[in-house]
């Protein structure tokens, strides 16, 4: 079980724009020398509602991408869908606004020593992680291919960029308004096939997750999977984001999405449990 990422540091953070793309809202934060210690797969634990608000605990957004340029300094960039009260209260706040923020949290995507073919598969705003991740493969010599999808058209989010991001982009809805009708999962085996995939990267619903990780357990793809637990506290005190995973000797171990995620080895997690505590913790 790993411990509380040694890097995390709590600081205020300002606003640097907020702009609304599609059905989400890229959040961009000033977080200066914090980006040097931030990867992809990461995650910011942020303050919400304000000082009077009853929303005594932060909410977990994942990291898009992080960036050291010399015009803004350190910027941390954020892709946040307005479900919940706290989103809603984050995508409301304007440019120049100060968040309490905690980061980097959680396991970051195993970057590959040498150039592989690499295969992103995101759903719905899931996706945002990847395209940080595209840009630190590509520089690392990866051929990267990605696969986007979400039940409607407007739910993907800026597809224009992730085209940019990679060598080839195949989008897929469900209801057939943008690209093909289906799901990413569809045509996954095919897709490995062709482009002699080594490893799959993926992020978005639970579901999802899972499809993948049985449709790739026959073969020698390596998946690993940013879940999607819904996280309490994000800084493994509260124990409400476990997840079942089989350890090495066969046995299954509760352990926490917010420490030992959120990116984990797909082919290890009990998907059967999920949502379930197996008998021996019970």
């Amino acid at each position: 079980m790993n411990t509380i990422n040694k890097s995390a540091v709590q600081q205020i953070a300002t606003i640097h724009s907020n702009k609304r793309v599609g059905a989400y809202h890229q959040i961009l934060i000033n977080v200066g020398e914090m980006v040097k210690s931030c990867r992809p797969g990461n995650f910011v634990a942020i303050s919400v509602g304000g000082d009077s608000s009853r929303m005594i605990l932060r909410r977990a957004f994942a990291i898009s991408r992080v960036s050291d340029s010399s015009q803004y300094g350190g910027t941390m960039e954020l892709i946040v869908a307005p479900h919940g009260a706290g989103s809603k209260w984050l995508c409301a706040q304007p440019e120049g606004s100060e968040l309490d923020i905690v980061a980097p949290l959680g396991t970051s995507f195993g970057i590959p020593t040498e150039p592989i073919n690499a295969l992103l598969v995101g759903g719905g705003y899931g996706s945002a992680p990847l395209f940080g991740l595209a840009d630190v493969l590509k520089n690392r010599g990866c051929k990267v291919d990605m696969l986007l999808g979400a039940s409607i058209g407007t739910k993907i989010y800026a597809p224009m960029e992730g085209k940019r991001s990679v060598n080839s982009l195949k989008i897929y809805t469900e209801d057939g308004s943008m690209g093909e009708k289906g799901r990413v999962t569809e045509s996954l085996l095919e897709i490995i096939s062709n482009r002699s995939i080594d490893v799959i990267y993926s992020c978005g619903p639970m579901g999802m997750l899972r499809a993948i990780t049985e449709l790739v357990a026959n073969t020698e793809v390596i998946h690993q999977c940013a879940v999607e637990e819904s996280m309490a506290c994000g800084i493994g005190i509260c124990m409400t984001c476990v997840l079942p995973v089989r350890n090495e000797d066969g046995s299954t171990s509760m352990l926490r999405s917010c420490i030992d995620g959120p990116v984990m080895d797909g082919s290890h997690v009990q998907w059967d449990l999920v949502g379930r505590i197996p008998e021996a913790h019970q």
